[in-house]
C-alpha cells in the first residue's frame, strides 16, 4: 500500500521532470523547491537534507572544477594541440586524434573547461581546412563524455553516485573500477566518431559565418550632423538608449573608435553611429529631432572585431533579458545578435531571455579580456588572453595525476591530495582568491546536494523499495543482465531530458534496492546507474558539454539523435554485457 510520505515524493519526482524538462524554473530553483516540500512533510530531516553539503564526494567535484580552470586559462596545451594535429587534413583524422587526446585528459579533469579551451582551436582548425565546425564539435563533446566515464574523477556524475553510496553505507569506488567500463566505450566510441562524424553530421554555417556573410543585415550607419540638436548631450539624454529596435552598439569619431558606448558619452558634431537591430525600425533613426543623417549601410572595415560566446549552462545570464544583465557595463562588450538552434533571434535583443547554449555575436572593447574571466561564457572564435604561466600550469597537471596515483595506492584521500594541490596552486599565485571563488559552481553545489537529500527521501519513504520490487515482478524471470540494462537504459533516457544528477538521484535508490532484493553484487548496480547518468549523447540538454556545442555549432534536437542513437545503443549492450561479465552475473 502506497503511504502517504511515499505519495508526496512521487509527486515531487514528477514535479522535478515536468519543471526540468520544461524548463520553466532553474534546476537548482527546482531542487529546493522538491526538498523544502519534503522537509515540512517530515519525510527528511533538516540534518538530512543538508548532508550532501558535507559529502566529500561533493567536495572532490568542486576542487576539481576550480583546479581543471587553471588549464583552460593557458598556453601550454595549445603547444600540444599545434603538435598533436599537425599534417591533419580530413575530418576523420582530426576526429581521431582529437578522442585520443581529449578522453584521457577528462578521465582527470572536468571535462566542461576542457572543452571550452578545445572549442577555440576546433575553430580555427576547422576555417583553416575549410571544413565546418558542426562535422567536429558533437565528437568534441562525446569524446569529452566517453573519456570521463573511465574514472570515478572524470565527471561529476561519477562522482555524485559514489557519494550516495558511501552515504547509503557502502564501501567507495575505487578510481578505476570505471575502467572495465570505460576504456573498452573509448575505444569503440572513438572508432565509431571517426567513420562516421563526417558522413552524418551536417555542415552548418556558424554564427560568425552566417555574420560575415550578411554582416549588412545587422548593422546601420548614421551620422551626427554639425546643426544636429543632439550634439553635446549624452547618449541618455539624446534618447539613443530608448529606441524601440535599434542598438547602438559604436562611435566611430575620426580614427578613434568607441565601444561598447555608455549611457554618459557625451556626443558631437560629424560622430559616425554604428546601430544594430531590426531593418524594420531604421525609419526610427530619420527622426528630425536626432539631427542625424539617412541610414545608409556600414563600411565592414569601419567595423570593431566581433567577438563570438556561448553561455554556460551554469551562467547567471540564464533567464534574464538582456536589457536587465547591464552587459557593456560588466564586460565591456555589448551584444550586437544572438543566435539559438542555429538561427538569429529575431526582434529587439533588449527584450531577448537569454538560455543556456545561447551564441552571443558581441563588440568587444578593450577591456573585455580583462573582465570576462568567469564561467558565465566561453569565447569561441577569439582567442582569450591566457594568464597563467605555462610552467605553473603543467605543475598544476603534475599535481592533479600525483593526487590521482596516491590517493588509489594509499590511505591518503583524493580530497586532501587535491586541497594540497589548490593550496600551493594559491600560494604561487597560479590562482587568485577571486579566481577560486569564482570557480566554485553554487548552482552545481545546489543540485548536487539536495539531489543526495532525494535520494534520501526515497530511501526514508519506502519509494525506493517499491518501485524496485515492482519491477522484479515484471523483470527478474529475464534474469540480471537484462535487469542491468534496463536500469541503465531508464537512467539515461530521464538524463536525456532532465539533468544527469536528478536522474541518477532518482534510480540509485530504486538500483540498489533491486540489487539487495536479488542477492546480486552492488557494485555492478550502483556504477550502471553512473554510466546511464553520465553516457549521455542523444540530445544538447542532458550533458554541460552538449550543451555548449548545441548553439556554436548550429545543431537541432534532430542532429544529436542522429549520431548519438547508435552510440548509445553501442554504450548500453557493450556496457551491460562486460559489467555482467566482470561482477559474475552472466
Amino acid at each position: 500500500m502506497i503511504s502517504f510520505s511515499m505519495a508526496l515524493v512521487f509527486a515531487v519526482i514528477i514535479f522535478l521532470l515536468v519543471a526540468l524538462y520544461s524548463g520553466k524554473l532553474r534546476a537548482e530553483v527546482s531542487f529546493f523547491i522538491a526538498v523544502t516540500v519534503l522537509i515540512i512533510a517530515g519525510v527528511l530531516s533538516p540534518s538530512e537534507a543538508l548532508a550532501g553539503f558535507a559529502n566529500e564526494q561533493l567536495a572532490v567535484i568542486m576542487l576539481l572544477l576550480v583546479i581543471s580552470d587553471i588549464i583552460r586559462k593557458t598556453d601550454v596545451i595549445n603547444l600540444v594541440f599545434n603538435q598533436l594535429f599537425r599534417g591533419t587534413k580530413t575530418v576523420s583524422g582530426f576526429v581521431f586524434r582529437m578522442v585520443a587526446f581529449v578522453a584521457p585528459t577528462s578521465a582527470f579533469f572536468n571535462n566542461t573547461p576542457l572543452v571550452a579551451m578545445m572549442m577555440p582551436y576546433v575553430y580555427s582548425w576547422s576555417k583553416k581546412n575549410k571544413i565546418s565546425p558542426s562535422k567536429l564539435l558533437i565528437p568534441l563533446s562525446y569524446a569529452a563524455i566517453l573519456g570521463g566515464c573511465m574514472t570515478l574523477v572524470g565527471t561529476s556524475t561519477n562522482l555524485v553516485v559514489n557519494g550516495m553510496a558511501v552515504d547509503a553505507g557502502f564501501n567507495s569506488l575505487n578510481i578505476f573500477d570505471f575502467a572495465w567500463v570505460g576504456f573498452p566505450m573509448v575505444l569503440v566510441g572513438g572508432i565509431y566518431l571517426a567513420l562516421f562524424s563526417d558522413k552524418i553530421l551536417p555542415s552548418h554555417k556558424d554564427a560568425m559565418d552566417d555574420f560575415k556573410d550578411g554582416w549588412r543585415e545587422y548593422f546601420v550607419e548614421t551620422e551626427i550632423e554639425a546643426n544636429s540638436p543632439i550634439v553635446g548631450k549624452s547618449v541618455s539624454e539624446a534618447g539613443l538608449r530608448n529606441l524601440s529596435g535599434n542598438f547602438l552598439v559604436e562611435i566611430i569619431r575620426k580614427t578613434a573608435v568607441i565601444t561598447p558606448v555608455s549611457p554618459e558619452h557625451i556626443l558631437r558634431a560629424n560622430d559616425k553611429l554604428i546601430f544594430t537591430g531590426e531593418t524594420s525600425s531604421i525609419p526610427e533613426l530619420s527622426k528630425p529631432e536626432l539631427g542625424l543623417s539617412l541610414p545608409k549601410e556600414c563600411i565592414a572595415s569601419e567595423l570593431s572585431d566581433v567577438v563570438e560566446v556561448v553561455v554556460s549552462h551554469n551562467s547567471w545570464l540564464i533567464g534574464r533579458r538582456v536589457k536587465n544583465t547591464h552587459f557593456r557595463g560588466k564586460y565591456d562588450a555589448a551584444i550586437v545578435a544572438i543566435h539559438r538552434n542555429g538561427a538569429k533571434i529575431s526582434g529587439k535583443i533588449g527584450s531577448v531571455v537569454i538560455q543556456a547554449g545561447d551564441v552571443l555575436l558581441l563588440f568587444a572593447g578593450r577591456d573585455f579580456d580583462i573582465r570576462a574571466t568567469g564561467n558565465e561564457f566561453y569565447v569561441i572564435s577569439k582567442k582569450e588572453n591566457k594568464k597563467v604561466d605555462a610552467k605553473k600550469a603543467v605543475m598544476v597537471i603534475a599535481g592533479v595525476l600525483l593526487s590521482v596515483v596516491v590517493s588509489a595506492n594509499t590511505a591518503l584521500s583524493l580530497f586532501s591530495c587535491l586541497l594540497v594541490v589548490l593550496a600551493i596552486s594559491f600560494f604561487t599565485k597560479t590562482l587568485t582568491g577571486s579566481e577560486i571563488k569564482r570557480g566554485i559552481n553554487l548552482n552545481m553545489m545546489l543540485i548536487m546536494a539536495f539531489g543526495l537529500a532525494l535520494g534520501k527521501a526515497m530511501s526514508n519513504s519506502g519509494a525506493a523499495e517499491f518501485i524496485a520490487n515492482n519491477i522484479l515482478k515484471v523483470a527478474e524471470p529475464f534474469g540480471p543482465v537484462a535487469i542491468l540494462g534496463m536500469v541503465f537504459l531508464v537512467t539515461n533516457l530521464l538524463a536525456s531530458y532532465m539533468t544527469n544528477l536528478a536522474a541518477v538521484a532518482i534510480i540509485f535508490p530504486i538500483s540498489v534496492g533491486i540489487a539487495q532484493s536479488m542477492n546480486l553484487p552492488l557494485e555492478p548496480f550502483i556504477m550502471i546507474v553512473a554510466f546511464g547518468g553520465a553516457a549521455n549523447f542523444i540530445t544538447p540538454i542532458g550533458y554541460q558539454t552538449n550543451l555548449m556545442v548545441y548553439g556554436s555549432g548550429g545543431y537541432s534536437f534532430n542532429d544529436f539523435m542522429k549520431i548519438g542513437l547508435p552510440l548509445t545503443i553501442l554504450y548500453i549492450v557493450i556496457g551491460t554485457l562486460l559489467m555482467s561479465w566482470r561482477y559474475g552475473l552472466m
